[in-house]
């Protein structure tokens, strides 16, 4: 498999950063849709979220560079992002897509919430026929990889989440949450988990606003609360204690004029603002206003850090998982390399045999049933001891990090590269949605 992955995350990047290259769910469908028809694309995912942005392509050959599709895509220069992104190729890049779905190289190792958004994104990516057969079976083995760790280490059994993290931040500085309201701006997954930990520590009302108000709706019923629609947000948002922000705004929706009229409506009551948008939905301004406390994505990956020591040992037990999982994996892609070239061989040599019985079953005339026979496993045994070698060769090949040059060399020499190129030909038209056939459906 020829494998690229480019990104850019919370490890490698700032929020100001990480959002000039976020994509938004909105969009997410149709970008993946781009990245598959780029030339040098076969198969391609894109995994956007808070805190990573990533590229993932089977590429159509070994010299293409997922940089041409991200400079075509955003319109800019890639140098002022080079020393942010980072990039995998082949058993890298299949490591990283397993640690990414177990979890492992989240702001908070364990947590849930990856697993969904990877999964949400690979069953983007195959709506828009984006993801057939290599990446289908990467990323159906990265989710089996995850339910192992889950399964067999106790790395996600800490309650130790952005979620939990906002509940703490914002006891200390209220005091307690009893009685305190929360207002949601955006009806996402990650600001109703927050949401949820809030009430749940004795905040006593929620509000909801989300431009699509019927989600308002259904988010506040979960939680007995209120929708408001979008329009009026600022007409109500004073009357939260605590305002916990997730859209997909490519602007702030808060500035600094926005918190000075909320402290004036409050009387200088304090508001905590927890801004899990990336893009960011809070102007870092608002944090200069006395009364008013901001803390994005990245404060809480801070905070975070200093309670995730105890999963040390556990998150080494599922780095041998992956570690083993991701030598499984090629393992298992090579046997399947090795498959066609046994076929096409075997395939070969009987044409071959056919057509000499054929020419010269004029010349030994009739012949009785017996004879038949006997030509027949004549040539049949000395077909299988020429395959023996090759095909013995080949099944070695497979468990060899050097198989390509292997599976070549056999393709060269029994001259079965036409009819292989030929169906490489059909796959690659069939991923690109060329072709009749179409990836495994949902």
């Amino acid at each position: 498999m020829k494998l690229q992955l480019i990104g850019i995350n919370h490890k490698t990047a700032p929020v100001e950063v990480r959002e000039r290259l976020a994509i938004p769910e909105s969009r997410l469908a149709e970008a993946c849709k781009k990245l598959a028809e780029h030339p040098a694309v076969a198969e391609g995912m894109i995994v956007s979220t808070c805190n990573r942005v990533e590229f993932i392509a089977h590429m159509q050959n070994g010299s293409g560079d997922l940089r041409e599709f991200l400079r075509e895509y955003f319109e800019v220069d890639l140098g002022q992002f080079e020393s942010h992104l980072y990039e995998f190729r082949e058993d890298e890049a299949v490591r990283h897509v397993f640690r990414v779905a177990a979890s492992l190289d989240s702001m908070v190792v364990g947590e849930p919430q990856i697993l969904g958004q990877v999964k949400e994104a690979y069953a983007t990516a195959r709506a828009v026929g984006a993801v057939s057969a290599q990446l289908d079976q990467l990323l159906t083995r990265a989710f089996a990889v995850a339910k192992r760790v889950r399964t067999e280490t106790a790395v996600g059994s800490s309650s130790v989440s952005i979620a939990s993290v906002a509940v703490e931040l914002a006891e200390k500085i209220f005091g307690n949450l009893n009685g305190k309201s929360v207002y949601l701006v955006g009806a996402g997954k990650m600001s109703e988990l927050a949401a949820r930990h809030l009430l749940a520590h004795g905040a006593a009302s929620l509000f909801v606003a989300n431009r699509t108000y019927d989600r308002a709706i259904r988010m506040a019923q979960k939680f007995n609360g209120q929708a408001i629609e979008f329009s009026r947000l600022y007409d109500t948002c004073d009357r939260a204690d605590i305002v916990i922000t997730s859209t997909g705004s490519p602007h702030f929706i808060f500035r600094r004029e926005h918190g000075e009229k909320l402290m004036a409506l409050r009387r200088n009551k304090p508001m905590f603002f927890i801004d899990i948008a990336v893009p960011r939905d809070v102007d870092p301004e608002m944090n200069k206003l006395d009364g008013i406390f901001v803390y994005d994505i990245d404060d809480l990956q801070q905070a975070v850090s200093s309670h995730v020591s105890d999963r040390k040992k556990e998150a080494e037990k599922a780095e041998a998982i992956v570690n083993d999982e991701v030598e499984k994996f090629q393992a298992r892609l090579q046997a399947l390399d090795v498959v066609p070239t046994i076929v096409s061989l075997q395939d070969h040599l009987e044409t071959i045999r056919q057509a000499e019985i054929d020419r010269v079953r004029g010349r030994l005339g009739s012949m009785t049933t017996d004879q038949e026979l006997a030509v027949e496993a004549l040539t049949r045994g000395i077909v299988n001891k020429i395959m023996h070698t090759p095909i013995s060769t080949l099944k070695t090949a497979a468990r060899d990090p050097e198989s390509t040059t292997v599976i070549d060399l056999v393709r060269r020499l029994f001259n079965l590269h036409n009819k292989d190129e030929e169906k490489e030909s059909a796959v690659s038209k069939s991923i690109r949605g060329q072709g009749p056939e179409k990836g495994p459906e949902d």
